[in-house]
């Protein structure tokens, strides 16, 4: 049966669909640039920030492939994708109210637990949900407006609590108390996420199980009878779980590498019994997608995993870095610490006001040199910012890094995508990102469960030097995208 091509989508369509990106990114923007301070606020040394910042990717490892799967079957009243964004934003709204109110530290860390497990759930659908609505010529143009509100989002996120505070209203408070420009920020993060998400809900018409059929994306006849791939690699990887648990118990090494090797021997666990009873559901038909990715995609996993290693890294670590070494502070309660907080705050703005400008470039960049080299030079670009950050020691100055980041940035939010959307089946295309984003995921579990014992070891009273690893990896990322082919097998 022949197709038809989907219709293009006008500016205002475009526009639409994107729209309730800027509300996830203005929360993540929020997230990035404080959660750091208001842990260091209740009590968090430096050395055990990546840790509190753990629930997050474990959850994420769970969220995005089971939400990747369900929206590609969801075809409701409500729509095929809508359903899961919604509902994200609202969870969403709920923990970005409680995450500067908690007082305790724990029960923070739980907040932004739900935070990073509910922006899971709006985000993953989103990604699709700009396959879904545009045709493959279009689709480059999609993902640069959405990394523009991306950008747009984040720099309002990230400067709210130092426009708060140019405003009159204290970015200082006692011990164990939040300042009320940080809170009033995350308040008004919490509407604006509900809103954006709402105007994209309810002023995008998704496309109906027949039209995406007679687009040729819908599921293809037999699909879902197709036999189901069981790794044979469970073995190898409960191996790797229990040595690594193992050296932890027998070393004495940061007892938070638990976390890892009990998640790799979980893995393990979940493909022998998968295998050994020829198991259906969606547990294992994640775990067959998964050991079925397209060539290219395996490809980006590896360049993803080293970008978002250095990326948890910058948001991690910008804030002990440049408080302590260019505002010469370490105490929470003081002035020039949260001035310092502030900073970051607009540095991180910056960069992403940087990425909203290079989102509408990096297509032209890419008609010229491709998807992949485009990609692999920004990474570089990214990779000189980090070592930059490691030297530079005047506020002014740390703009400029931030320069090459938020191109980066723009990058790492448009590029993959363009190139996994031309190669995934289209019918397929929540699993696949949702699998993919686990590359966003393990990066962070790992940069959680690792660095905080780096730290301790090698340089615990010098935080500056997670700069340098930054920078290692984001260059380890650009080199790995020469591997990528960008055509399809």
């Amino acid at each position: 049966m022949s197709t038809r091509q989907k219709p293009q989508q006008s500016f205002r369509g475009l526009w639409n669909v994107s729209f309730g990106f800027f509300g996830i990114q203005l929360a993540f923007g929020l997230q990035n640039a404080n959660v750091s301070r208001i842990f260091q606020s209740l009590g968090s040394s430096v050395d055990n920030l990546a840790f509190l910042w753990i629930a997050g990717p474990v959850t994420g490892l769970i969220v995005q492939p089971l939400i990747g799967h369900y929206s590609d079957r969801t075809w409701g009243r409500f729509g095929r994708r809508r359903p899961y964004f919604v509902a994200g934003a609202v969870l969403s709204a709920l923990a970005l109210l409680g995450l500067p109110q908690a007082g305790v530290l724990l029960l923070a860390a739980g907040f932004l637990w739900l935070l990073d497990a509910s922006l899971n759930i709006a985000m993953e659908p989103f990604r699709a949900f700009v396959g879904d609505m545009t045709p493959d010529d279009q689709r480059a143009k999609g993902f640069a407006l959405q990394t523009w509100f991306i950008g747009a989002g984040a720099v309002i996120g990230s400067v709210l609590p130092a426009l708060f505070t140019r405003l009159g209203i204290a970015n200082t408070a006692p011990e164990g108390i939040v300042p009320d420009s940080v809170r009033l920020s995350f308040f008004i993060g919490a509407a604006a996420m509900v809103m954006a998400v709402a105007w994209t809900a309810f002023t995008v018409r998704e496309y109906s199980p027949e039209e995406m059929t007679a687009f040729g994306a819908g599921q293809p006849e037999g699909a879902r009878s197709q036999p189901l791939v069981y790794s044979a690699r469970g073995p190898f990887w409960l191996a790797l779980g229990a040595g690594l648990l193992a050296l932890v118990a027998e070393l004495g090494l940061d007892k938070q590498l638990y976390v890892l090797g009990g998640g790799l021997a979980v893995f393990g666990l979940a493909q022998i019994a998968l295998r050994a009873a020829q198991a259906k559901g969606a547990l294992a038909e994640i775990m067959s997608d998964l050991a079925q990715m397209p060539a290219q995609m395996r490809q980006l996993a590896v360049a993803q995993f080293f970008t978002w290693t250095a990326l948890f890294i910058l948001w991690i670590y910008t804030t002990p870095v440049v408080t302590q070494y260019v505002f010469g502070a370490t105490d929470t309660t003081g002035g020039a610490y949260n001035e310092g907080a502030d900073w970051v705050g607009v540095m991180f703005a910056f960069y992403n006001g940087i990425a909203a400008l290079a989102a509408f470039l990096l297509p032209v960049l890419a008609k010229r040199i491709g998807n992949a080299r485009t990609h692999m030079a920004c990474l570089l670009g990214g990779a000189a910012g980090f070592l930059l950050l490691l030297v530079l020691r005047d506020q002014w100055l740390l703009l400029l890094p931030m320069v090459f980041i938020g191109v980066a940035w723009a990058s790492i939010l448009a590029m993959p995508y363009v190139i996994l959307t031309r190669v995934l089946p289209p019918h397929k295309f929540g699993i696949y990102i949702g699998v993919f984003n686990v590359f966003i995921v393990v990066p962070q579990l790992m940069v959680a469960t690792i660095m905080g014992g780096v730290i301790r070891s090698f340089f615990p009273a010098d935080p500056k030097w997670t700069m340098l690893v930054g920078a290692a990896v984001m260059a380890a990322a650009a080199l790995a995208m020469l591997r990528v082919r960008e055509d399809a097998a």
